[in-house]
């Protein structure tokens, strides 16, 4: 009798997997994010990324990084952390592990404490020296929410959507 598979995806590539998958919905031309939320019992109960409000036109609202605030993405897009929250299939996230391609803003980092989110996983931490990221380092610290970087030696999992 041959042997269990042994170069299966653990579930912290799983799950930043669906992240990362996530974030392809992004009409961003810039930046794409994504997240999932993950409860305790390894059950995926909210997914997101990153993108304008249901019912905000992805036409008629600018995508510009540079302007005028209001002529921006800025003041529009709703982060994938806050999507995940908004789209959870559950009604409490406590103790839920959020996963997420690039490490959360300040604003983000409210709602993962507000929501009772315990664990954030991230890939990048790019914006790691702006004023944002320190407050959000901050305030997910004082809260007791782990923080962890992925380390994976994976640097890729391919998908086909052939039959």
């Amino acid at each position: 009798m041959p042997g269990k598979r042994e170069d299966h995806i653990s579930w912290d590539e799983y799950f930043m997997g669906i992240a990362v998958l996530s974030s392809l919905r992004s009409k961003d031309p810039n930046t794409q994010v994504g997240a999932c939320i993950v409860s305790p019992d390894r059950k995926i109960i909210g997914v997101g990324y990153n993108g304008f409000p249901i019912g905000c036109s992805d036409d008629d609202l600018p995508w510009d990084r540079e302007g005028s605030w209001i002529d921006t993405k800025y003041p529009y897009v709703c982060h994938a952390e806050l999507n995940a929250i908004l789209n959870s299939t559950i009604s409490s996230l406590k103790g839920a592990t959020l996963y997420v391609a690039l490490f959360p803003c300040n604003e983000c980092a409210k709602a993962i404490i507000q929501t009772g989110i315990r664990k954030v996983v991230y890939l990048s931490d790019k914006y790691e020296s702006s004023d944002s990221t320190k407050a959000s380092k901050l305030m997910l610290q004082q809260a007791g929410v782990e923080l962890e970087r992925l380390v994976t030696k994976r640097k890729r999992i391919e998908l086909s959507l052939e039959a």
